[in-house]
């Protein structure tokens, strides 16, 4: 009966006393079975009030929080028997108890406190703080949660090296991308203009910051259309925008000069004057231009001046293939001109009168161009 009356934790205390008292007549046997059944008594006592009393018991829920920032931590219970809520720490020092602040801490602050409810925040977090928070009520006996909190380490800004400029076409280069500070490890991603590159990635951790260092390599071989082109490394994060960030390297590509040829007519008749421009596109740009003929020499008539070939007046002479070079000191480039002089010719039976009657049509109807016929002959008249 006197268990009945008291607490479970009491009762059993209260029975162990009385079987073990000097002044009872027990059996031996009998006081053994009688301390037993006190302490499976109190035990069965004990699980009924925490299944009764569910209640009580703390709620809480794990965060995720960006290192620098702010968590916020709530906890509460559906009811509450007057007992006290207490938050504390992965390192088990009390933080708030009830509405006082009980570590000098200016980051942390109340939120909100009643009976029901203890919500405190944390500002500028560190990876340091990460780990297990506990809320505890102070019941008998004292019931806790736990809530997870998670720091995620931002990446700084990457950075670039390994480029050394300006690079020469048809060189490999190995441009090396590296970003610190992130937890978890971030992917990196690597562009040429708008063309994704694949690169080669190797982390390491660094233990005291519980953070990760990132580094991705990518191997290049520049060509003259890469020259001017920005190479891209962009950092994906879970705390960040999706390429929120990035930092880029210009490339600037020296080659050889490409070279064009452009006449100043398209058909180039006898008599008349002649123009032949070279333009040559390289980087540097060419410094040096000069011309040639296939199988002779440069008439007296055909002056070069720099990147231009001008024929005073052209001759059937002038005829063959010439070309232009255009030389920066990466190199020279090259380009041919085929030149077809076009003049006046007369059928061969415009040879006088007498053979001829009718050479006076023979003259209007002269032709223009190149004849290939062997029985076509030039007269000038």
């Amino acid at each position: 009966p006197l268990s009945v009356s008291l607490s479970p934790c009491v009762c059993a205390f209260a029975l162990c006393q009385i079987t073990a008292s000097p002044g009872l007549t027990m059996k031996p046997f009998l006081a053994q079975f009688s301390v037993l059944l006190a302490f499976v008594h109190c035990s069965c006592a004990d699980e009924n009030i925490l299944e009764d009393n569910d209640w009580l018991y703390p709620v809480t829920q794990d965060e995720t929080v960006h290192e620098h920032g702010t968590v916020t931590l709530k906890c509460t219970v559906q009811e509450n028997d007057n007992s006290s809520l207490q938050w504390s720490n992965p390192a088990q020092q009390t933080l708030y108890f009830d509405g006082k602040k009980a570590l000098r801490d200016s980051r942390i602050q109340l939120v909100n406190y009643t009976s029901k409810e203890l919500t405190i925040s944390i500002s500028n977090m560190t990876m340091k703080d990460e780990g297990f928070y506990t809320c505890s009520i102070f019941t008998m006996p004292v019931l806790t949660a736990t809530a997870r909190v998670h720091v995620l380490g931002v990446p700084k800004k990457p950075q670039i090296t390994g480029y050394v400029g300006p690079l020469v076409e048809g060189r490999p280069i190995t441009l090396t991308c590296n970003t610190t500070g992130s937890k978890p490890t971030p992917t990196i991603h690597w562009f040429k203009g708008t063309e994704e590159l694949t690169g080669h990635v190797t982390h390491r951790e660094d233990s005291n910051a519980r953070t990760y260092a990132v580094t991705s390599q990518v191997n290049i071989t520049v060509t003259r259309d890469d020259n001017g082109i920005d190479i891209i490394c962009s950092v994906d994060h879970e705390t960040l925008d999706p390429h929120a960030y990035k930092t880029s390297q210009r490339v600037n590509v020296y080659y050889t000069p490409s070279v064009e040829i452009r006449a100043s007519k398209a058909v180039p008749e006898e008599g008349e004057e002649f123009t032949l421009r070279c333009i040559g596109r390289g980087n540097p740009e060419p410094s040096v231009f000069s011309w040639m003929k296939f199988n002779g020499e440069l008439s007296d008539r055909a002056i070069p001046r720099s990147d231009n070939l001008t024929f005073s007046y052209l001759n059937k002479s002038d005829d063959g293939m010439y070309r232009c070079a255009a030389v920066n000191f990466i190199g020279t480039g090259y380009k041919n001109y085929s030149l077809t002089v076009h003049g006046t010719y007369l059928t061969h039976e415009a040879k006088g009168s007498d053979d001829a009657p009718d050479a006076d049509t023979a003259i209007i109807n002269a032709e223009v161009g190149n004849s290939s016929s062997e029985d076509k002959k030039e007269y000038f008249i």
